[in-house]
């Protein structure tokens, strides 16, 4: 009995251990016969742009064994990985450049670096390159030069700026001029693709950083101060992303993940508990910025010819008895003064005449009746409506080009 028992249990581990055997090899050739498929599906899949997003072919790379000095070996492997956003760096990289902002010094000291920002070169044109950056990085330079992405540094010339859109285009020499940089179209973006901010962040020292994101918000509105006396008088359109955008940020390129351009880096919101917030100006609304600055030096915008103060900035007590407004009369634009010669002039509008509708569209404050006057073209007529003495009037006015 004891022999059979014994017998028994050596007869089960010798076939346990025959089955284990088994499984092992099975699992084995299983093993190798899906990895023999995988490889050879890869290409193929490859092939019809049928795999995932983030799964590309790789190379190899190299594998070295190096031995240290105390006898050591250490194993060295240099992978070459390629992704959408490095091929999309590498296509803008060298047409993003580094601008230097040079103020004029005085008999005790010399002329300086005021600042440092970036831009972009976005046309080559015979002997010619151009290149378009933030207005308030080249604001009151009496001379601006081009870091170029091989550290070159050239003299550019400043073609003309448009503080409305804190845009500015230089021009350089095209001799130095490497790559160009594909300005592409804003208006088809959504919320959530990636985003990739090039610039140079601090000083020339971080040239050619690159911040990676996503396009967090579109057609944001951001009230600007534009002269300085501490109100409001404009809002910029722009775009929201989280790619970190810092000061010498300014100028450069937001770009999608084809390496286009989609949006010129204006600002950063700097708040306390505020990150991750970049703004950046619209390539749709910045491309026919650009083509007047490089062409006339100038935005051509049309022109009334007064000076602008919202109802609500004005005391109540001389909104009835300066304005004799009337007590429905909320809001509207006040006129503080009229340029002599100016369309404003011809079409009979007065000082303290008080603006409500152009067009038959409501302004209540400066911002919009400037949005409302641009988009008009020079030239054209447009009807406004105001009060005067407590009346409401009408007249038409025909737009002039912006003056100086």
């Amino acid at each position: 009995m004891g022999y059979y028992d014994d017998f028994e249990e050596k007869s089960y581990r010798t076939e346990k251990k025959d089955n284990s055997s088994r499984t092992i090899f099975t699992s084995l050739i299983s093993a190798i016969i899906g990895g023999l498929i995988i490889i050879v599906s890869i290409p193929v899949l490859a092939k019809f742009n049928l795999l995932p997003y983030d799964v590309k072919e790789k190379d190899p790379g190299v594998v070295e064994m190096v031995e240290n000095e105390d006898g050591t070996k250490q194993r060295n492997v240099n992978v070459n990985v390629t992704t959408d956003i490095t091929k999309a760096v590498d296509k803008v990289r060298d047409a993003v450049v580094g601008v230097i902002n040079i103020q004029q010094g005085n008999m005790f000291v010399q002329d300086g670096e005021a600042g440092t920002g970036s831009g972009v070169i976005y046309q080559k044109s015979g002997d010619k390159a151009f290149i378009v950056t933030n207005n308030h990085v080249v604001e009151g330079a009496s001379k601006v030069e081009v870091s170029l992405s091989d550290g070159r540094r050239i003299s550019a010339k400043v073609l003309g700026t448009d503080i409305y859109t804190d845009l500015a285009v230089l021009e350089i020499q095209s001799k130095y001029v490497k790559s160009v940089a594909d300005l592409g179209n804003s208006g088809s973006l959504k919320v959530g693709e990636p985003a990739v901010a090039i610039g140079n962040p601090l000083s020339l020292n971080f040239s050619g950083s690159v911040t990676q994101g996503i396009i967090s918000g579109l057609e944001r509105t951001v009230p600007v101060d534009l002269d300085g006396n501490g109100t409001y008088d404009w809002e910029v359109e722009v775009l929201q992303t989280d790619a970190a955008i810092n000061p010498g940020n300014s100028g450069g390129a937001l770009i999608n993940i084809e390496g286009d351009v989609i949006g010129i880096n204006s600002m950063k919101i700097r708040q306390e508990a505020v990150e991750g917030i970049g703004l950046a100006i619209p390539m749709d609304i910045a491309k026919p910025i650009i083509s007047s600055l490089q062409k006339h030096g100038e935005v051509h915008r049309p022109y009334m010819g007064v000076e602008l103060r919202s109802v609500g900035e004005i005391p109540e007590h001389n909104q009835r008895e300066t304005l004799n407004l009337p007590m429905s009369v909320k809001d509207g634009i006040v006129i503080m003064s009229v340029i002599q010669g100016s369309p404003a002039e011809a079409a009979g509008i007065q000082k303290y005449d008080v603006v409500t509708k152009l067009d038959g569209k409501e302004v209540s404050n400066v911002i919009q009746l400037r949005k409302v006057l641009y988009q008009k073209e020079v030239g054209d007529s447009m009807e406004v409506e105001y009060y005067r003495g407590g009346k409401k009037l009408s007249t038409k006015m025909k737009l002039s080009k912006t003056q100086g």
